[in-house]
Protein backbone atom coordinates (compact mmCIF):
# COMPACT_ATOMS: atom_id res chain seq x y z
CA UNK A 1 0.00 0.00 0.00
CA UNK A 2 1.08 3.28 -1.01
CA UNK A 3 1.56 5.87 1.77
CA UNK A 4 0.72 9.55 0.54
CA UNK A 5 3.19 12.06 -0.03
CA UNK A 6 4.35 14.59 2.66
CA UNK A 7 5.04 17.80 2.36
CA UNK A 8 7.67 19.26 4.49
CA UNK A 9 7.49 22.19 6.76
CA UNK A 10 7.44 26.13 5.23
CA UNK A 11 10.93 26.42 6.77
CA UNK A 12 12.70 23.51 4.93
CA UNK A 13 10.74 24.73 1.56
CA UNK A 14 14.25 25.58 0.39
CA UNK A 15 15.01 21.98 -0.07
CA UNK A 16 13.49 21.74 -3.29
CA UNK A 17 11.05 19.02 -2.74
CA UNK A 18 13.24 16.38 -4.28
CA UNK A 19 10.55 13.58 -4.65
CA UNK A 20 12.33 10.68 -2.55
CA UNK A 21 10.66 7.03 -2.58
CA UNK A 22 11.25 4.52 0.30
CA UNK A 23 10.59 0.51 -1.14
CA UNK A 24 10.78 -1.60 1.72
CA UNK A 25 8.95 -4.57 3.30
CA UNK A 26 8.72 -3.78 6.56
CA UNK A 27 5.71 -1.79 7.31
CA UNK A 28 7.49 -0.17 10.07
CA UNK A 29 10.05 1.21 8.20
CA UNK A 30 7.67 2.49 5.00
CA UNK A 31 6.31 4.31 8.67
CA UNK A 32 8.71 6.37 9.88
CA UNK A 33 11.20 6.97 7.05
CA UNK A 34 8.71 9.20 4.67
CA UNK A 35 8.05 11.09 8.54
CA UNK A 36 12.02 11.96 8.70
CA UNK A 37 12.35 12.60 5.50
CA UNK A 38 10.04 15.18 5.47
CA UNK A 39 11.49 17.12 8.77
CA UNK A 40 14.95 17.15 6.25
CA UNK A 41 13.00 18.63 3.71
CA UNK A 42 11.67 16.39 0.92
CA UNK A 43 8.74 15.12 -0.24
CA UNK A 44 7.91 11.09 0.36
CA UNK A 45 5.86 8.30 -1.05
CA UNK A 46 6.82 4.85 0.52
CA UNK A 47 6.16 1.29 -1.47
CA UNK A 48 5.86 -2.23 -0.15
CA UNK A 49 7.57 -3.44 -3.23
CA UNK A 50 9.40 -3.20 -6.21
CA UNK A 51 6.84 -4.16 -8.25
CA UNK A 52 4.56 -1.45 -6.62
CA UNK A 53 6.99 0.86 -7.21
CA UNK A 54 7.68 0.44 -10.33
CA UNK A 55 3.90 0.95 -11.38
CA UNK A 56 3.43 3.97 -9.54
CA UNK A 57 3.31 7.39 -10.80
CA UNK A 58 5.79 8.65 -8.67
CA UNK A 59 8.52 6.49 -10.75
CA UNK A 60 9.63 8.99 -13.09
CA UNK A 61 9.27 11.83 -10.31
CA UNK A 62 11.71 10.00 -7.95
CA UNK A 63 15.19 11.91 -7.19
CA UNK A 64 16.30 9.52 -4.90
CA UNK A 65 15.17 6.16 -4.13
CA UNK A 66 15.89 4.71 -0.86
CA UNK A 67 16.13 0.82 -1.27
CA UNK A 68 15.76 -1.95 1.06
CA UNK A 69 17.92 -4.79 -0.25
CA UNK A 70 16.19 -8.04 0.67
CA UNK A 71 12.39 -8.02 -0.26
CA UNK A 72 9.92 -10.99 -1.43
CA UNK A 73 9.77 -10.36 -5.12
CA UNK A 74 12.08 -8.22 -6.72
CA UNK A 75 14.99 -7.76 -4.87
CA UNK A 76 16.60 -4.16 -4.09
CA UNK A 77 19.36 -5.03 -6.95
CA UNK A 78 16.99 -6.79 -8.91
CA UNK A 79 15.08 -3.34 -9.05
CA UNK A 80 18.32 -1.26 -9.56
CA UNK A 81 18.94 -3.84 -12.41
CA UNK A 82 15.71 -3.11 -13.77
CA UNK A 83 15.90 0.82 -13.35
CA UNK A 84 18.56 0.58 -15.48
CA UNK A 85 17.56 -1.37 -17.94
CA UNK A 86 14.50 0.94 -18.75
CA UNK A 87 17.04 4.36 -18.45
CA UNK A 88 15.93 6.07 -15.37
CA UNK A 89 18.77 6.99 -13.32
CA UNK A 90 17.75 7.46 -9.82
CA UNK A 91 20.14 8.18 -6.88
CA UNK A 92 19.87 4.83 -4.64
CA UNK A 93 20.49 4.61 -1.48
CA UNK A 94 20.21 1.09 -0.17
CA UNK A 95 19.32 -0.21 3.30
CA UNK A 96 19.72 -3.53 5.23
CA UNK A 97 19.73 -5.47 8.08
CA UNK A 98 22.64 -7.45 7.02
CA UNK A 99 25.97 -6.63 6.97
CA UNK A 100 27.50 -8.18 3.97
CA UNK A 101 30.77 -6.31 3.16
CA UNK A 102 31.06 -8.31 -0.61
CA UNK A 103 27.33 -7.34 -1.12
CA UNK A 104 27.69 -3.31 -0.42
CA UNK A 105 30.91 -3.21 -2.51
CA UNK A 106 28.83 -4.76 -5.33
CA UNK A 107 25.92 -2.34 -5.06
CA UNK A 108 28.15 0.54 -4.81
CA UNK A 109 30.02 -0.73 -7.96
CA UNK A 110 26.87 -0.87 -9.62
CA UNK A 111 26.44 2.80 -9.63
CA UNK A 112 24.17 2.86 -5.54
CA UNK A 113 25.43 6.11 -3.85
CA UNK A 114 25.04 4.18 -0.42
CA UNK A 115 24.42 1.45 1.80
CA UNK A 116 23.28 2.00 5.45
CA UNK A 117 23.32 -0.67 8.33
CA UNK A 118 19.57 -0.96 9.71
CA UNK A 119 19.65 0.57 12.08
CA UNK A 120 20.73 4.01 10.69
CA UNK A 121 21.44 7.30 12.41
CA UNK A 122 19.90 10.26 11.34
CA UNK A 123 23.54 11.53 10.45
CA UNK A 124 24.35 8.59 7.88
CA UNK A 125 21.15 9.14 6.41
CA UNK A 126 21.58 12.88 5.89
CA UNK A 127 24.99 12.44 4.36
CA UNK A 128 23.62 9.66 2.09
CA UNK A 129 20.89 12.17 1.13
CA UNK A 130 23.68 15.26 0.83
CA UNK A 131 25.76 12.44 -1.39
CA UNK A 132 22.14 11.54 -3.51
CA UNK A 133 21.44 15.32 -4.02
CA UNK A 134 23.69 17.49 -3.72
CA UNK A 135 22.04 20.61 -5.17
CA UNK A 136 19.02 19.65 -2.10
CA UNK A 137 21.63 19.64 0.83
CA UNK A 138 19.60 17.68 3.81
CA UNK A 139 19.60 19.37 7.30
Amino acid sequence: MTKPAKKSSPASATAAQALVSVVDDDESVRESLPDLLCELGFTAKAFASADEFLMSDSLAATRCLILDIAMPGMSGPELQHELTLRGHAIAIIFITARADETMRRQLIERGAVACLLKPFSEQQLKAALEAALPANRAR
